[in-house]
């Protein structure tokens, strides 16, 4: 996708909060060029997060995002592709499990919008999930809505609270749909959890029908561990009590 203006401000907000020390992965060479509709928004994003610099301060002449990443803290990002057409520094299929030179390396991993056009996404997370050390973080945005035609799939926040906190048990410290258009009616959304209610989220009326981003920031912690089971967490409470197929998160926790 590349890096807009909404993913910039994300980034910024993040280059305050957290500060990778070692090896950083970008999925895919994203690009980072500033969009003359949003000028003014970049620089405020900067002022609001109190980064002294310009926009222009994050540009490179062959359009490419590593110097924005670099001096936004977040080190000399690698950047892994199915192919080096775009120059990336990393060959690796992510339909497949990374080798194990890769695993356990990575402080900070960036999907700008790539793991919609992985076909095998358990594959692909399960790796994005190896790769990370523990207290490593993985920072993604991949379409929820309205990118119709644009990669093999659209995602829905379910995924992060089952995938990465209940089966990975990894931290969620941010999950929310952003419109990729800041001047559209519609507000960013943050996301519970939801099985903390056993109920879906609903979203009538909340996220409107333009490209919407479903945005996530996890962190692997020394408890986090790749899971034995993954299910929806609504149908998880409405099956307890009752016979099963296989073994569920609540049976797994009296075991």
């Amino acid at each position: 996708m590349g890096v807009d203006y909404v993913t910039f401000d994300r980034l910024v907000d993040l280059s305050t909060r957290f500060k990778p020390e070692g090896r950083t992965l970008m999925l895919g060479r994203q690009g980072f060029k500033i969009k003359r509709r949003d000028a003014k928004r970049y620089e405020a994003s900067l002022n609001k997060n109190g980064v002294e610099a310009r926009r222009f301060d994050f540009l490179q002449e062959d359009g490419y995002a590593e110097t924005l990443m670099r001096k936004l803290g977040f080190g000399e990002m690698e950047t892994m592709d199915f192919s080096d057409y775009e120059g990336a520094s990393i060959l690796h299929d992510l339909n497949k499990r990374p080798p194990k030179e890769l695993e356990n390396q990575f402080d900070f991993i960036f999907d700008g919008g790539t793991v919609e056009h992985v076909f095998n996404v358990p594959v692909a997370l399960e790796g994005l999930y190896r790769m990370l050390k523990p207290g490593g973080r993985l920072v993604s945005l991949n379409g929820l809505n309205g990118w119709y035609g644009h990669g093999m799939y659209q995602f829905n926040p379910e995924l992060v609270w089952t995938f990465w906190k209940r089966a990975c048990n990894c931290e969620v410290i941010d999950c929310r749909a952003i419109p990729e258009d800041p001047t559209e009616p519609y507000e960013q959304v943050v996301f519970g959890d939801p099985a903390d209610t056993g109920r879906r989220l609903r979203l009538k009326k909340k996220i409107g029908p333009g490209r919407t981003y479903l945005y996530y920031e996890i962190e692997k912690t020394s408890k986090s561990r790749l899971p034995k089971i993954a299910l929806q967490s609504d149908y998880e409470t409405k099956w307890q009590g009752h016979d099963t197929a296989g073994q569920t998160r609540f049976e797994d926790a009296r075991s």
